[in-house]
């Protein structure tokens, strides 16, 4: 079943979007304010994320934001404005998509199964200049030369390399790679777990310490 959370504080658009995206295998929940929707997020995970952009309590871009801190979930801009800035700055925060109101409710279902067929098929190989990385097969290479990662030095790359380009926080990165339930975990163990990283990964690996927050791996602006 997909999950699909739907932000928009219009009553009636927000009732027409749940019926028209409603299906045997699509559950749309709608929220109408941000404060809704992060008690939302917080409860539960979803397959696909709408924001509109102007609500009653702040932006869905501060939404995107947020959510961009912990998750690589797909989010579809639900806009009044077709302004380029507003554009550029949706797709710099992370988001996967955006449709500009009035819009066609046939369009948004097509954009809505697109980001979701993208998410469920993700290509399993990715290629970040000359690294090569199958999260799948756990294989791991740079410059066509295999990498041995242990386990945790995996989910840190992953994390890294499905964010790029967005800082992610250390209680975060501890959080999601140490999941055995474990009542502490040493903050030490995540500055170890990225050296030793670095170190496999060589002088090429753009992983980029931000001071006093967290960890990302760069892009070329």
């Amino acid at each position: 079943m997909n999950r699909i959370l739907i932000v928009e504080d219009d009553p009636s658009l927000g009732r027409g979007l749940v019926i028209a995206l409603t299906d045997a295998e699509t559950a749309p929940t709608l929220a109408a304010s941000c404060a809704d929707a992060r008690r939302l997020l917080a409860e539960q995970a979803f397959d696909l994320c709408i924001f509109d952009v102007g609500l009653p309590d702040g932006s869905g871009l501060d939404l995107l934001t947020e959510l961009r801190q912990v998750s690589v979930t797909p989010v579809l801009l639900l806009t009044a404005n077709d302004l380029e800035t507003d554009i550029v700055t949706g797709f710099t925060l992370g988001a996967d998509d955006y449709i500009t109101k009035p819009f066609s409710l046939a369009v948004l279902r097509v954009r809505v199964a697109a980001q979701l067929r993208r998410a469920k098929s993700g290509a399993p190989v990715c290629r970040v200049g000359e690294y090569e990385f199958d999260f799948d097969r756990l294989t791991f290479a740079h410059g066509g030369k295999p990498i041995a990662l242990s386990q945790t030095e995996q989910k840190l790359l992953k994390l890294l390399v499905e964010n790029r380009g967005r800082t992610l926080p250390r209680d975060t990165l501890i959080d999601r790679i140490w999941t055995d339930g474990a009542a502490y975990v040493d903050e030490n163990a995540l500055s170890v777990t990225v050296r030793r990283l670095r170190s496999k990964l060589g002088d090429d690996a753009p992983i980029k310490t931000i001071y006093g927050v967290g960890y990302t791996w760069a892009v070329e602006a």
